[in-house]
Order: structure tokens, then sequence, then C-alpha cells
């Protein structure tokens, strides 16, 4: 049997931009779907119970979530997921940290195979509307753990770093801490290997898109002065590009 934690104390802050699903209950439960690109979905949320999960089940249903991944204890028995054929993947680590690199391994080889799936059903359709599938991943409040696998995925994909961060945060407003941030920013390298799987799967449809966003996280300007300080003439920790990151960092949870 799973360990299980209680947090029937615990309620979610209702927040703009998140979706809430279903009549009023002991959690405010809400749901941020991040896509990349058509066969690129991920569902940050914040954690079920047993006496919530349906809520969960029926979101997940509509938009076809084949893997659950949890990053905190378990807070719901995982029995109701799997007779639907939903994967649950349990990747715990620590509140308010960045994934050690035996999760980030096992976190990029679901998506590997999540993407590697996808992929599959869009050749075997002849008429190209098989759903996308989509990754379930949540923490406790899903606004820190949850969304730095997210944003890792995104990396992976070909998404510069910054852009990684203001697409989540303008769909998951809150989203990362100052050391996650800076984790993502400056020290997260893509893995050589799965961009090999990348470009197997969708050839040279890999790139950064310039992400528009309302959540203030880095202006144009900012996104201008930081590529700049990283061509090879700059020195990566002038002025200008440290000052980026205060700016980040100002609000960040």
């Amino acid at each position: 049997m799973d360990k299980m934690v209680s947090v029937s104390n615990y309620h979610t802050p209702g927040i703009n931009g998140r979706k809430t699903l279903g009549r009023p209950s002991p959690l405010t439960i809400s749901f941020s779907l991040i896509e990349y690109d058509k066969g690129h979905r991920f569902l940050i949320m914040d954690c079920p119970t047993d006496s919530t999960i349906s809520l969960y089940i029926k979101e997940f249903d509509r938009l076809n979530v084949t893997d659950v991944v949890r990053v905190c204890e378990p807070t719901y028995h995982k029995d109701r997921l799997e007779q639907r054929n939903v994967r649950v993947h349990d990747l715990p680590f620590k509140d308010g940290d960045v994934p050690p690199s035996s999760v980030l391994k096992q976190w990029l080889e679901v998506v590997h195979e999540s993407f590697k799936t996808t992929a599959a059903n869009a050749k075997n359709d002849a008429t190209k509307s098989a759903a996308p599938t989509t990754i379930a991943v949540h923490c406790v409040a899903g606004l820190g753990r949850a969304p730095v696998l997210v944003a890792v995925a995104l990396i992976e994909r070909g998404m510069d770093p910054l852009d990684a961060i203001e697409h989540v945060r303008n769909k998951r407003r809150g989203a990362f801490n100052n050391r996650q941030i800076a984790y993502l920013a400056e020290n997260y390298k893509r893995s050589s290997a799965f961009k090999s799987a990348n470009k197997i799967l969708i050839g040279s449809s890999i790139r950064s898109s310039p992400i528009t966003s309302s959540a203030n996280v880095v202006s144009d300007q900012q996104q201008h002065d930081y590529h700049d300080s990283h061509q090879p003439a700059t020195n990566p920790t002038t002025t200008t590009h440290m000052s980026i990151f205060k700016k980040m960092f100002f609000g960040s949870h």
C-alpha cells in the first residue's frame, strides 16, 4: 500500500489563469495545460486525494492523460488510475528544491515514451484526428516542483530557458522560486541523448519559439540583453546579466 500523506487542511488559493473544475470541495482544484506543439502537452495541477480523484479523472479523460507523475509523497491510491490505463510514476524530491539527476533521468524517460506514443498514433491515423496524449504532473500546490519538470521538458524540446520559464508562468502564475529560476536559466543543460531522440521523432521541427506573455517575467528588452550577455565576446557575469535575474527573482516565491 502507498504511504499516504494527509492534506485535509490544505487549500489551494484561487489564482488567475488557472482553471477550477467541478463543484466546491475541500480543495480548490486547479489545472494548467501547458502546450508547446501538437504532440507535447503537460497538465500541471495540485495534488488529488482519494475523495477528489474522481474530479481529476474527468479532466484526465478529456485531455487524454496517459501518465501521472507525482513529485510529492502520495496523497491518494493509484488503483483507480491504473484501472483506466493511466500510468502513475512516483518521482518525489524535496519541496522547493530542484530535481536530482535520478529524477531527471526518469522524468525524461516518461516524456520520451509519451511523445513516442503520440507520434506513433499520429502516423497510424490516416484521418490525422488522433488526440495528442497529455502528461499530468503534480506536487502539493503545483507551483514549484511540478512546473520545474515541465520547464525542463520544454527546454529539452529546444525552447530557450527564459522562454520556458515565461511560458509556464503565463499559464501557472506564481510558478517557480528563485532557486528554481536560477537552475533553469543558468545551470540546466540539455540531455544529448534526449536531443537525439527528438531529432528521430520530429526531424527539423525543433526550434526555440518566442513566447508573448503578460506574465511580466522578462520583457523583450530583458531577453535581448540576456542573449547579448551570452555572446562569446561577453563575460556571462556582467552587470547586465545579473540585473536580468534580479528582475526575474523580484516577486518570485
